[in-house]
């Protein structure tokens, strides 16, 4: 099983609950499947670019006219992309680890979004069959923590939807999250509690997985 997994929280682990949640799903996973292939992406330390102009102009121009030639540029601004998509495109799990700020995904992994949902990286795209992938994940687990308390399907909430609209739309509907909210333990005295409940639920989440991978490989 070939795993990828995507961090996006500056701060170390110790003083990040998000962290803390990728180590009690990792500790389960590698345990149950030591064989396990993981690919681990800092974006503080592999920082995307944001989309650009020369970036949009390589991934679309082509699909609107097949004799369009990009620049050099437009090559070059592609570079990050096409890396990060392979990883991608190699994985059976992809696993996005994050806070929330500000009710949303943090900025840089937005950025890291936009640079790998490009069509001919991750999916193809025409009028008459509509987005088609060119990656093999099944499952995207989504470990994150907030500081605020929310409910399932809150409007406050435009993380889980930007994730699951996003990657819904090359194929991937499968979607497991596990949600370590009222970290602010100013407003929540039973912060501490909320957190051994989300490490627990990421273990679990874990064992789900590869039960989930090992079926599929012996269908």
């Amino acid at each position: 099983m070939n795993v990828l997994h995507i961090c996006a929280n500056p701060k170390p682990t110790e003083e990040s609950v998000s962290k803390q949640l990728a180590a009690a799903f990792f500790g389960k996973l590698i345990e149950l499947r030591p064989d396990v292939e993981l690919v681990n992406t800092d974006l503080y330390d592999e920082k995307p670019p944001f989309y650009s102009y020369e970036l949009y102009k390589r991934a679309w121009y082509p699909i609107f006219d097949e004799s369009y030639e990009p620049s050099k540029a437009e090559e070059m601004a592609q570079n990050y992309a096409a890396k990060q998509a392979e990883a991608f495109n190699a994985a059976d799990v992809v696993v996005l680890t994050m806070p929330m700020w500000n009710f949303s995904v943090p900025a840089i992994m937005k950025a890291w979004m936009d640079q790998i949902l490009c069509p001919n990286l991750t999916f193809t795209i025409s009028p008459e069959e509509g987005a088609k992938a060119l990656h093999k994940v099944k499952s995207i687990v989504l470990l994150v923590a907030s500081g605020g308390v929310y409910k399932e399907d809150d409007d406050r909430d435009a993380l889980t939807r930007q994730v699951r609209h996003a990657f819904g739309f090359i194929g991937i509907d499968n979607i497991e999250i596990v949600w370590a909210d009222g970290q602010d333990s100013f407003f929540n005295m039973d912060c501490d509690a909320r957190k051994e409940m989300a490490l627990e639920a990421a273990a679990e989440t874990a064992e789900d997985i590869a039960e989930l991978e090992l079926t599929a490989a012996t269908e």
